[in-house]
């Protein structure tokens, strides 16, 4: 019947005008989805239970009636089919849960889950996750005995599955109900302790997940005391790198180019004129910000992210160094047990040495790359909670040869963890410490390996914004290494690359300024590759407040480029307000980039920026751009705002009058890095020379 109103509709080209034929085919579609539930195809009955949560409240409410009383069934298709379907409302279907004229569905649905638990299939009855959330409300209490030992009759099952599925659900119980748990935590971390080592690496990487929620619980410490002994060495021995299959890799792959697809998005952090003072008192212990100043703010919290990231990322590449799988692409046991080392150091601190030593000296020592590669990471991993105490062994360790090792992959994750004890090496005598490490550092940054360059170029960064000034002497040879690599680097490598530049001109400011390094540098960052131009432009931006003067003789077509770029933006934005079906919404990043090199230009060059001002529309452009819908936009314009204060006065003196009525409109702390920006413009030059 639904095949013959389709065939007519297509074949005919009918157009449906009103909705009673419709109506028709789908209460068919639906009669026809439902009597499909017991269908002999895994596959037809999986889509079958898809399409039931998929049709809004009223939808799943009658679909889960219905595969409810089919789960009563004798037909053995027709009960996985139910309880699959019922799994998916249970998922997708929250609303369903809570708010729904089914009455209680949850004190329904959890005893006939409970019940069947003991079906040969059990794997199909296990309560879903979505399912264990809402369960604390009072009127489930009851049922609590009943669901736990539901699990635990479950969790000696020889299915791979089911074994995952209880780890799934006791995490899961952890983080939402852990005070119901409280007198089963013995068998339950017992219980995960074994499963952790569970010769599925699935199932032991669903247990790993248990040490990660029950770090975040107030009685950590006094739960997992006891088990660190047995922990530590089983998160240690889950970060050892797992061979999977015959992966071909290169370890000389510099010379091959990159696939586009292999180079994540990137995004642009916007300039705020008070961020490294609000960055400094959240580093002293501060207030956090809120609501559109995390951006501005977050630094300190996005850089732990981002070493989170490094840290699950290392060793994902082939055995060999080479590009290898999407490392993005899944969670493994392997991340989620460094990640768990990561946090359970931030709660037990230098307590964890005890049993971190003897295995940290046996994998460093290890004659196997991949065992010392996994110790190399454990190091790395622990660097912020075992600091001070961690710190007394690294010399012994060794660890600087490590960059010179055979296996890319070992010479990668030591560039990395270095990196996370930057902190610490620039507090050591210089001759000891930082100059070693940064001529190893140095010579990676060349390396044949495109991960090693990548880990190299990145853990170089940390150093620059941890040794600023310290740099200095070293200034000569750090400029010829990073100039040379734009002859080495492929296209990933080469946003990394542009990071470090700009990073060194933050961290060493005007002592970038010799005549030398500007010939050197600025050729280089001179080109019109617009794939590049979003990095680019930011590496740029350092460079003209650190060079100031000495960027003189490159602004006018930076200076043009950047003015142009806003300028188009923002026709582009006129012409989607005009016809929006027509003309997409423009991507503001360019423009906002484009408004913080302005900016750094600005600063840099002080009055010598009065003749290109003079010359340009900028100015009409930043009134514009002080009046846009996004925050982050007017973020960026009163900054530049600022700066052309300074720089130019008597050019802005004619409008300087609706530039105020702007920046009073902004001063509004519900967006605190604009209203920042703002005060900032109406305390520099505006109001002293008015």
């Amino acid at each position: 019947e639904t095949n013959r109103y389709a065939g007519l509709i297509l074949k005919n080209n009918i157009k449906i005008t009103t909705s009673s034929i419709l109506a028709e085919v789908l209460e068919c579609v639906k009669r026809a989805c439902l009597a499909c539930l017991g269908d002999r195809s895994a596959m037809i009955r999986a889509t079958v239970g898809t399409i039931i949560t998929s049709h809004g409240v009223q939808g799943p409410a009658r679909g889960m009636a219905r595969a409810h009383a089919s789960s009563d069934s004798g037909d053995e298709f027709l009960v996985e089919g139910s309880f699959s379907a019922m799994h998916k409302i249970c998922e997708d279907s929250k609303q369903l849960l809570e708010d729904t004229p089914v009455s209680q569905p949850l004190g329904i649905l959890i005893p006939k889950f409970i019940e069947f638990t003991g079906h040969r299939n059990a794997k199909g009855s296990l309560p879903g996750p979505r399912l264990h959330q809402p369960v604390h409300r009072r009127r489930l209490c009851n049922i609590w005995t009943a669901l736990l030992e539901s699990v635990f009759r479950l969790a000696e099952d020889t299915d791979t599955e089911v074994r995952k599925q209880v780890c799934s659900s006791l995490v899961l119980l952890v983080d939402s109900r852990m005070g119901y748990l409280l007198p089963y935590m013995t068998s339950i971390l017992e219980f995960m302790l074994l499963r952790t080592q569970d010769p599925d690496e699935f199932v032991a990487q669903e247990a790993c997940e248990l040490w990660l929620a029950i770090a975040d619980q107030p009685n950590c410490q006094e739960l997992l005391r006891p088990y660190l002994p047995k922990l530590i060495p089983v998160l240690c021995r889950g970060m050892k790198k797992r061979r999977r299959g015959a992966r071909i890799g290169e370890s000389r792959d510099a010379h091959i180019p990159d696939r586009e697809s292999d180079i994540r998005p990137r995004f642009h952090r916007t300039r705020s004129k008070t961020a490294s003072q609000h960055l400094h008192d959240c580093a002293a212990g501060g207030g956090g910000a809120s609501g559109e100043d995390a951006d501005a703010s977050g630094g300190l919290e996005q850089q732990q992210q981002q070493d989170l990231l490094l840290l699950a990322e290392s060793g994902d590449a082939d055995d060999s160094g080479g590009g290898g799988d999407d490392i993005l692409s899944s969670w493994n046991l392997r991340k989620c047990s460094a990640a768990a080392l990561d946090v359970l150091a931030n709660v037990f601190r230098d307590e964890l040495l005890e049993h971190l030593l003897p295995i940290l000296k046996d994998t460093l020592l290890s004659e196997r790359w991949d065992v010392k590669e996994s110790g190399i990471l454990i190091l790395g991993a622990v660097a912020e909670g075992c600091l001070q105490g961690v710190t007394a062994y690294l010399p012994e360790l060794l660890l600087l040869t490590c960059l010179q090792h055979a296996k890319p992959l070992v010479r990668s994750i030591t560039c990395w963890t270095l990196s996370r004890y930057a902190h610490w090496i620039v507090t050591q005598p210089h001759e000891l410490c930082l100059k070693p490490l940064l001529y190893e550092l140095l010579n990676r940054i060349l390396d044949t390996n495109k991960r090693v360059q990548e880990a190299a170029c990145s853990a170089f960064a940390t150093l620059e914004e941890e040794t600023c000034s310290d740099l200095v002497p070293y200034l000569g040879d750090i400029v010829q290494t990073l100039v040379f690599a734009f002859q080495r680097y492929q296209h990933k490598n080469l946003l990394i690359l542009y990071d470090a530049i700009g990073t060194l001109a933050d961290s060493v400011g005007s002592h970038l300024n010799q005549e030398a390094f500007v010939q050197l540098l600025m050729p280089r960052l001179l080109n019109d590759d617009d794939k590049d131009l979003f990095p680019l432009l930011e590496c740029l931006s350092s460079l003209a407040t650190a060079l100031g003067v000495g960027f003189l003789p490159y602004c006018e077509p930076v200076f043009a480029r950047c003015v142009r770029l806003v300028e188009t933006t923002l026709r582009q934005q006129q012409l989607h307000f005009q016809n929006p079906e027509a003309n997409e919404a423009p991507d503001k990043d360019f423009m906002i980039v484009s408004l913080d090199l302005l900016s750094g230009v600005a600063e840099g060059l002080g009055s010598e920026i009065q003749p290109l001002v003079q010359g340009s529309p900028i100015l009409d452009l930043l009134y514009h751009c002080m009046q846009d819908s996004q925050p982050i936009v007017r973020q960026s314009a009163f900054a530049l705002l600022g700066d052309l204060s300074k720089a130019c006065f008597d050019q802005l003196r004619p409008a300087v009058g609706n530039f105020l009525m702007v920046l009073a409109a902004n001063l509004n702390p519900v967006n605190i890095s604009v209203c920042n920006n703002a005060i900032s413009g109406l305390s520099a030059e505006i109001s002293i020379r008015l």
